[in-house]
């Protein structure tokens, strides 16, 4: 097998230069047999746009291109229809008048390459003529393609009035679709997020989503499977569990899954970096996740219903959706409680955990050379194994919080404000940390692996009830230690107790306790 090309982008430039990129071709052939209307989400750059791409140039007959993957002996490919494909990928349209725009350019392209003179001024007329057209010239039916679907309103999502005109642009023009089923032989569309049908795809009530289905759960991203096949040498002198630590675990109720981006970047570069966060800013979500009050270490263990991940709308949108449907969090199992699944979610790896970490941290203390001080400060502390040092740290952190930033939002009155600082300052690091670790004593806050030490943080917002003390104090009574008794070379019980009035830590209490030998 020839070495992969690193860096490569679409399905053309793939297949040209004679490589199989992890052969995707047998969705192609799933989909066109079993039904007509699909919608597909999925996080950004997760080869969405290639799958579109493979599903083009498939309907158009262009066998050449699927010489050697799997379709090329399983398709009709005297068969062709007419494609017509709407991309809103590209640049940023900040308001209804640029949608507009770009639908009539979409548009006018095609009334060109189909030989249309349109008759309507109105998007809806023009885009149901060209259906209508491109039918009598072909005597095919059209395939439709719609990628990045979403795309515009998502870029105007911290605008709700904004936003809420482009959906109803889109809503405008998804409309014709459910009003052209004798015009259309098959129809597929993908975006980031997934908008209720009422707010978006109104009438269209046989398109059918493949998002959660296990079937198609691996239509996007790089199976272990394709990775060990394809990137044979890319993979030689490097760490597979390494590798998957950082950039495998993506899942839709299907085979985990490689971000491609990602592990792309990785093999071209050859160093573990966040590549995919580091494309897209989630400034909005973490806007979101500050309006709600949202405790960031819970991210570990959500329980959500499958109505709470599954759609949201400009006018109502829960932390939970937004950070499953845009990659953040991803499915780790599923349960059937009578009549309603509930499912439970956490990050898909490092590369996210510590990234989004990061990214909290740096809007929570935004005082960044403090801040990377902190960091280095940590880090020294747990290499030293000096909890003392590591109390200083983290005290100077807190103390190094604008009071300006207090005055904006009452975050700091919630002890889950302060835990979530604590957190994100050591996952970060990209340590390994484990917030509401289960014992069967009860959960503790968190619990940090580092070089044969387990440190177990336990913490308290101290009021009038409560005196300094009882976060160590619960650690020792819950016998939280027991679950790592035998594997750790030394316990560390940390109680942490903050002070609402000080906005700081009051007491970091601390004991150590060796492995027991008997």
């Amino acid at each position: 097998m020839k070495k992969l090309p690193i860096g490569i982008s679409t399905f053309r430039e793939i297949i040209e230069d004679g490589h199989a990129y992890a052969d995707k071709t047998m969705f192609v052939h799933s989909l066109a047999d079993t039904g007509k209307y699909y919608f597909l989400s999925r996080p950004r750059r997760f080869g969405k746009s290639l799958m579109v791409d493979t599903l083009k140039e498939a309907f158009e007959g262009n066998r050449k291109l699927f010489k050697g993957l799997w379709l090329e002996n399983h398709w009709d490919w005297d068969n062709a229809c007419p494609v017509i494909r709407f991309s809103f990928g590209q640049g940023v349209l900040e308001n209804r008048v640029d949608l507009d725009e770009k639908i009539r350019e979409i548009l006018h392209y095609y009334e060109q390459k189909f030989g249309v003179v349109s008759d309507y001024e109105s998007i809806s007329g023009r885009f149901a003529q060209l259906l209508d057209c491109a039918v009598q010239k072909y005597k095919k039916r059209v395939v439709l393609l719609v990628d990045e679907y979403d795309k515009p309103i998502l870029d105007n999502i911290q605008h709700p009035e904004r936003a809420g005109e482009i959906r109803d642009g889109l809503k405008n023009f998804y409309s014709v679709i459910k009003d052209s089923d004798a015009h259309l032989q098959f129809v597929f569309i993908t975006g980031v997020s997934k908008f209720s049908k009422v707010s978006l795809f109104s009438g269209l009530n046989n398109l059918v989503d493949i998002t959660l289905s296990p079937m198609f759960g691996s239509i996007c991203g790089i199976t272990e499977r394709e990775l060990v096949q394809v990137f044979e040498e890319h993979l030689k002198g490097r760490n597979p569990d390494l590798i998957r630590h950082w950039y495998n675990g993506y899942a839709w109720l299907g085979e985990k899954v490689y971000n491609p981006f990602s592990i792309l970047n990785y093999f071209r570069e050859g160093l573990f970096r966040n590549y995919w966060f580091e494309s897209g800013t989630p400034t909005f979500l973490i806007e979101l996740l500050r309006k709600k009050n949202y405790a960031i270490p819970e991210m570990e263990r959500i329980e959500a219903s499958e109505a709470l991940i599954g759609a949201f709308d400009v006018d109502y949108i829960e932390p939970e959706t937004l950070l499953f449907q845009t990659g953040y969090l991803t499915i780790l199992s599923s349960e059937m409680m009578g009549a309603k699944v509930f499912y439970r979610l956490s990050y898909p790896n490092m590369e996210v955990k510590a990234s989004l970490s990061d990214y909290i941290l740096k809007h929570y203390l935004p005082d960044s050379p403090s801040r990377e001080r902190g960091q280095q400060g940590i880090f020294r502390a747990l290499k030293d194994r000096n909890p003392d040092a590591l109390k200083g740290v983290l005290h100077s952190l807190f103390a190094g919080i604008p009071h300006d930033w207090y005055r904006k939002n009452r975050m700091a009155d919630y002890e889950g404000y302060y835990a979530s600082v604590f957190y994100c300052c050591f996952v970060a690091l990209g340590l390994d940390v484990r917030a509401e670790d289960v014992s069967n004593h009860g959960n503790m806050d968190m619990s940090l692996f580092f070089e044969g030490w387990v440190y177990i943080f336990e913490f308290k917002m101290l009021d009038k009830k409560l005196s300094s003390g009882n976060a160590l104090a619960q650690i020792k009574a819950k016998g939280y230690g027991e679950k790592y008794m035998e594997e750790a070379e030394m316990l560390c019980f940390v109680g942490v107790d903050f002070c609402r009035k000080d906005r700081n830590i009051k007491s970091f209490l601390w004991e150590l306790q060796e492995k027991n030998t008997d």
